[in-house]
């Protein structure tokens, strides 16, 4: 019997809003559907791309976040103010009650205050490395139920300009893609003028980017395929 093989999936985007219309559209065409097995969202059902990388090459055009035409009647994936709370919830290693991890403790919380680790590696000894990665994931984290999304971020700075390399393990396209990288595109800003360097691009990358089933109807009407006939292969 014939095995399926992998379907990576490549995008090129202009916008943080552009890409997240193509995931989601490549999610309708290319999406593969699955039950949960393990984690918090055991038994139910995902549409899943098994690789995907995208290129955001102006990632800091405003406004950062979707905004879906008012007449498909489909609320935006993330509301307007919410990136003025996620931008400290990655920069503080502040934790509330009940939470195992945050990002912003990973990232400046423990040993080092990775953030400005980079910023003050790249003031002091110039731009060309390849050392500045900024890690969120630990070898404990296989002993978690929900061990976090995020891996790492890593940097280049090129040309004067500092370019974000992101990657997830498991993504929830629909509203954690386009949160998350609104609150790393402004965290990427804040680095770039600590340095004194340009903002740059984002690379981002998942082996676990999805919908959930409430939303299988949602990515239908944003991509403008309702009826049968317009089905991509995934729904």
């Amino acid at each position: 019997m014939t095995k399926t093989t992998l379907r990576p999936v490549f995008i090129e985007a202009t916008t943080l809003p552009d890409s997240w219309f193509q995931v989601i559209w490549n999610l309708v065409d290319f999406g593969k559907e699955f039950t949960v097995d393990r984690g918090s969202y055991a038994g139910q059902k995902r549409l899943e791309l098994d690789y995907v990388t995208v290129h955001i090459r102006y990632p800091g055009v405003r406004p950062l976040l979707p905004d879906i035409p008012a007449h498909l009647g489909i609320p935006n994936p993330v509301a307007d103010d919410y990136l003025d709370s996620y931008l400290p919830y990655l920069m503080t290693a502040h934790k509330e009650s009940g939470e195992e991890y945050t990002y912003g403790e990973r990232l400046t919380g423990g040993q080092i205050d990775q953030i400005h680790a980079v910023i003050d590696t790249y003031k002091q000894y110039g731009f060309r490395n390849n050392q500045m990665i900024m890690t969120i994931g630990l070898p404990t984290d296989l002993t978690l139920n929900d061990p976090p999304c995020l891996r790492h971020i890593d940097t280049r700075i090129q040309e004067d300009r500092l370019h974000f390399f992101v990657y997830f393990r498991s993504w929830d396209a629909w509203n954690g893609y386009p949160a998350n990288l609104g609150g790393m595109q402004l965290l990427k800003e804040y680095m770039a003028a600590e340095i004194g360097v340009e903002d740059g691009e984002m690379i981002v990358a998942s082996k676990g980017l999805h919908i959930y089933d409430y939303a299988f109807d949602l990515a239908r009407l944003r991509t403008y395929r309702t009826s049968e006939c317009d089905k991509g292969a995934g729904l």
